[in-house]
């Protein structure tokens, strides 16, 4: 018998899995970010099934938020007109594109095969004694401070290099 947390879990998931396609057959980069935050959100809606909420909160804003404003940002500098077309031409790009779908039809019928019949994943008890989101926030902000700065500053390198790639190379801030 299908119960609603049954019948919303395939729900969620058949979305996620159209988005995902959506994301890879977008013909603008735009529309492809787009949907690769729909993808991240019902992400984060899966995740509240689980009862996992922090992972959920960090999935909207970590991913759904920051990585894709990075991507949106960098595909607005950039002119993508001349590698859209060298990439939809030839024979080469065709095979590869073949070859790649595939390979993932491949790994698709492999983990149907494997996990059909399978039991329920059971959910994993805390690791570390990590209860909480406060312990968690005074353990990164403590004792993995540097790696949590590293990243940050990271990030900014990588806005200010696409920045300053994008007016050298003719993208949309281009020096004249």
């Amino acid at each position: 018998m299908l119960t609603a947390y049954d019948f919303i879990f395939y729900f969620l998931a058949s979305m996620a899995l159209i988005f995902a396609f959506g994301v890879v057959t977008a013909t603008s980069p735009i529309y492809s970010a787009l949907c690769l935050v729909l993808v991240m959100c019902d992400f984060a809606c899966l995740f509240l099934m689980l009862n996992a909420y922090f992972v959920a909160g960090v999935q909207v804003v970590v991913y759904a938020g920051a990585v894709v404003v990075l991507f949106v940002m960098v595909v607005m500098l950039f002119n993508l007109h001349h590698e859209k077309e060298a990439f939809s031409r030839g024979k080469v790009s065709g095979f590869f594109k073949l070859a790649a779908s595939g390979m993932f039809c491949g790994l698709l019928a492999t983990t149907i095969y494997t996990f059909t019949g399978a039991e329920a994943i059971k959910t994993a008890p805390a690791i570390g004694g990590i209860d909480t989101t406060r312990q968690m926030a005074q353990m990164l902000f403590t004792d993995y401070v540097f790696g949590f700065e590293a990243i940050s500053i990271l990030i900014l390198l990588v806005a200010v290099g696409a920045v300053t790639i994008a007016q050298f190379r003719g993208g949309t801030h281009a020096k004249p």
